[in-house]
């Protein structure tokens, strides 16, 4: 009788079974890579869209401040006071913008395109109203008249507005000499700004009777 002894194990399975793990796990690693990135830059556009959202709300603030006729004077010429934290939104619309005076129109045309431009520090050389120690920048505050809203905490939420015409110091009138009377239609820019590399700025027009009215 012939016996047959079994051949010795050369470990091909195992060796098969190291790369297949080595393979699997390559391919884990890999997808996790792809899972964070796109983790963060769905943060990331999260993030940015609820900045713009808060900017975007900054504006809205600017722009409700010059509805109504209350106030107008404050509404056609800047007014150091206003430009200041104590200058609180008021939801019944009778509010005072902080309006800034812009020098010339070379300096305007210079802040609508760089509005990152305007510190603190730059402002005296820059602003008429704000020279005597109004605020460049004003705090986002939405519609908590009493204390900043938690956007504005964590985006550093701001926001101003200046004339759009302020260095003509014109207007759209029907007769000349309104403007005097603050009659017309008045144009206005507003900048709204979240941290220091988000910035949004609007325009709207506002029709006043004048002062007498």
């Amino acid at each position: 009788m012939t016996v047959t002894l079994p051949k010795a194990q050369q470990g091909a399975v195992l060796l098969v079974a190291l790369v297949m793990l080595l393979i699997l796990t390559l391919l884990a690693v890999s997808n996790m890579r792809g899972v964070t990135l796109e983790s963060r830059i769905t943060a990331n556009r999260a993030h940015e869209t609820q900045a713009k959202s808060a900017a975007d709300s900054a504006l809205r603030e600017a722009e409700f401040r010059f509805y109504g006729p209350s106030n107008l004077a404050d509404k056609l010429e800047p007014n150091a006071a206003n430009c200041a934290k104590a200058n609180k939104l008021v939801v019944t619309g009778n509010n005072k913008p902080c309006l800034l005076g812009i020098i010339d129109a070379d300096t305007l045309l210079s802040f609508v395109n760089e509005p990152y431009t305007l510190t603190e520090s730059s402002k005296s050389s820059m602003l008429a109203a704000t020279s005597s120690g109004g605020l460049a920048w004003m705090p986002y505050r939405g519609l908590d008249p009493q204390d900043e809203t938690e956007a504005s905490d964590i985006y550093d939420v701001q926001w101003n507005s200046t004339r759009a015409a302020e260095a003509s110091n014109s207007a759209v009138n029907a007769e000349y000499g309104m403007v005097g009377q603050g009659e017309g239609i008045y144009f206005y820019l507003n900048n709204g700004k979240a941290g220091d590399n988000l910035y949004l700025q609007s325009t709207n027009a506002n029709i006043y009777l004048g002062l007498n009215n």
